[in-house]
């Protein structure tokens, strides 16, 4: 009998990338601070909020194999949260526009019986085409992006933003790396290739 597998997200993005694997999974959200510390780089942020989000779950749920994670995106020295707004979206996409930014995905499994915690960060990189403003405005009123790191949705039409992509796993750029993530269970005893539905 496999392991439970319990994903520390609410996110419908990332529930969709596991859902990928076709693998039994559940769904835990997480209560995480996620305010970042100062000083704190970026780096360090995703890496201790997947940390803190896969702990919080796995205290809950101590016979699972929990999954957390966290991504920022970086515009030179500058992390870009989630816009929350058309205002912002359409700010964040004229700063980015012609640029590169880097997404950050910190990456966590904890195993809840024996407290191994294994962590990653996984980087991926977009460099955006230069845009005009009616190109920004006409993007962000159809994807609505507002929830989402960067100001773009690289699943639906945010791939026409971009001039190229950079890294090894873009499932990353989408909230969750799977190919990182399979190697981590696979650590822990979960083969999805075997486990799989």
């Amino acid at each position: 009998m496999p392991r439970p597998l319990v994903l520390a997200s609410a996110s419908p993005f990332r529930r969709a990338l596991i859902e990928r694997l076709g693998v039994p999974f559940s769904v835990s959200r997480p209560e995480v601070d996620e305010t970042r510390m100062p000083g704190e780089s970026a780096e360090a942020l995703v890496r201790r909020l997947a940390g803190a989000k896969a702990r919080t779950v796995a205290a809950r749920q101590p016979e699972a194999l929990v999954i957390g994670s966290d991504q920022v995106a970086v515009l030179g020295e500058r992390i870009l949260g989630k816009p929350g707004d058309r205002e912002r979206a359409i700010e964040q996409l004229r700063e980015s526009a012609g640029r590169r930014v880097d997404f950050l995905t910190g990456l966590c499994l904890v195993d809840g019986i024996t407290g191994r915690m294994e962590v990653d960060v996984v980087p991926f990189t977009v460099v955006f085409r230069p845009l005009t403003l009616a190109q920004i405005e006409a993007y962000v009123d159809r994807d609505r992006p507002f929830n989402s790191a960067g100001s773009f949705k690289s699943e639906g039409l945010g791939i026409a933003l971009f001039e190229r992509m950079e890294g090894t796993d873009p499932t990353a750029l989408v909230v969750l790396p799977l190919i990182r993530l399979v190697s981590m269970l696979k650590d822990a005893g979960f083969d999805v290739l075997v486990q799989a539905d």
